[in-house]
């Protein structure tokens, strides 16, 4: 079976204000998604599935559907605070997703082959759809599933911290561990730098980075449930309005139970998204350079 692209579509959007996964970055109004699923048909998807929140699906489809009709086969997934948490009660004050492993298992029964998943809101670069597809189709299988690793200085934000899923590999580029850092900057010596409760520590700018490009055969949603109960059953995940359940955990947890090898896929491309609303006038004047230098058409789909 052909493999899949999946789209995390469904976060708030907390720190950006507003719904940046629809918003226009490019010459003839494209979101940051489009140049993704172009990318993505270029390389070889035949399937999109989008993993949005129900309450704003009439619009999404009607700002993708016309574009992509006879370009690639779409479909939507529903991520709901109340799916596969069975009888237990969310509190009334979380209003967010639980998460990016959440929205992975929302696909329960709706993919059922190899995929791939990254955010609506990032841009990745051709080189890593071109890697994910030849991983899915040559080496995925459910013992070996994979992160496509960026350098960490190509992902960076000139208008805040960010979180990165920081990963240490060995000399075959298996994942050993994965430690997601939640405040990065590039501080006033220009040194990168993460902050915990320990301090500040300086990271390797040539450190590879998940940016939540995963390459996955089906059975990981399944691994995603597992681990979704046992998240659930920690009281203080459950109680708490601003936990979350991310991929690189349950990544985590796979390879470090022996359930099998995480590959980290390396990537040259050139990151960017839109952490902040500040991010938004870099993005588009990328977006504008690869357009100038016949990467992307000025009219994507036309």
């Amino acid at each position: 079976m052909k493999p899949t692209l999946v789209i995390l579509a469904a976060g708030m959007a907390s720190r950006y204000g507003s719904q940046k996964q629809t918003q226009s970055f490019g010459p003839s109004g494209e979101t940051i998604m489009d140049y993704s699923i172009y990318d993505a048909i270029k390389a070889g998807f035949e399937k999109v599935v989008f993993i949005i929140r129900e309450d704003f699906a009439e619009n999404f489809k009607a700002i993708f559907e016309p574009k992509l009709k006879g370009k690639i086969a779409t479909d939507y997934v529903y991520q709901d605070l109340r799916s596969f948490i069975g009888d237990k009660q969310v509190p009334a004050e979380r209003t967010k997703p639980w998460g990016t492993a959440h929205a992975v298992l929302c696909c329960k029964g709706k993919v059922n082959e190899p995929f791939a998943v990254i955010n609506a809101d990032d841009y990745y670069g051709t080189d890593a759809f071109v890697k994910a597809y030849d991983f899915l189709v040559n080496q995925c299988n459910e013992q070996t599933y994979c992160i496509v690793g960026y350098e960490l200085k190509k992902t960076l934000s000139d208008f805040g911290s960010v979180s990165r899923g920081v990963c240490a590999v060995d000399a075959n580029n298996n994942l050993t561990d994965i430690n997601e850092r939640t405040s990065i900057f590039r501080n006033e010596s220009g040194v990168i730098t993460y902050e915990d409760a320990t301090g500040l520590h300086e990271v390797s700018e040539d450190s590879l980075v998940s940016m939540n490009y995963l390459c996955f055969a089906p059975g990981f949603i399944d691994v995603c449930e597992t681990y979704f109960q046992e998240f659930l059953s920690d009281e203080k995940n459950l109680q708490n309005p601003k936990s979350e359940f991310f991929i690189p955990i349950v990544t985590g947890q796979f390879m470090k139970s022996g359930r099998g090898t995480v590959k980290v896929v390396p990537t040259s491309a050139q990151w960017f998204g839109v952490t902040y609303k500040e991010d938004a006038p870099h993005v588009q004047a990328s977006i504008n350079a690869l357009v100038a230098d016949g990467t992307y058409p000025a009219n994507l789909w036309a």
